[in-house]
């Protein structure tokens, strides 16, 4: 009982004692700080972003294994195997067309996901609409466009290949 009462009687001499700018009630509250695209058109949010009333019936989203721990699954999975495929080759030495194509598109799924969930947390739907379907559309074709070049560095000297001969500082002999 003795605390509360002490903590008051600081509190109150402390917020009388300093100016203004320093009182206690100043540290506690802070300002929030939105993050906005400039040049994409937001859609207007309702307070507090709920729709509805309070006696509303919640509606659960659907459930879908894909977007929950299987998705978060596959994502380590990934990123744990790009690990090995990545420096095996410049251990042993040896540059397997195989495994560098795995590495290849390894690093090119891991680099989806990564850049689909800065879309999605930076650039959601509900505030953005078809500026998120677009940027997603756009991540889609320059995966593609991506996979395309992936395929022509398979074609020459493949991807560790690629990367020993820029380390080395090696040039192809001309025939």
């Amino acid at each position: 009982m003795l605390v509360p009462i002490l903590s008051r009687q600081i509190k109150s001499t402390l917020n009388k004692s300093l100016p203004k700018s320093l009182s206690c009630s100043q540290f506690h509250t802070s300002t929030t700080k939105n993050f906005d695209i400039p040049f994409l058109k937001q859609i207007p949010q309702p307070p507090g972003y709920i729709i509805g009333t309070v006696n509303d019936a919640y509606i659960s989203p659907h459930a879908s294994k894909t977007h929950g721990s299987l998705h978060w699954t596959v994502e380590r999975i990934i990123a744990i195997g790009l690990v090995p495929l990545a420096t095996v080759p410049f251990i042993t030495g040896s540059f397997a067309p195989v495994l560098d194509s795995i590495l290849a598109t390894s690093v090119l799924a891991h680099s989806w996901i990564g850049f689909q969930a800065c879309i999605i947390d930076y650039i959601p739907k509900r505030v953005y609409g078809k500026q998120h379907d677009y940027a997603m559309y756009l991540l889609s074709l320059g995966t593609l466009i991506a996979s395309y070049g992936i395929y022509l560095i398979e074609k020459d000297v493949g991807l560790t290949g690629l990367i020993a001969k820029i380390w080395t500082g090696k040039k192809e002999e001309e025939k």
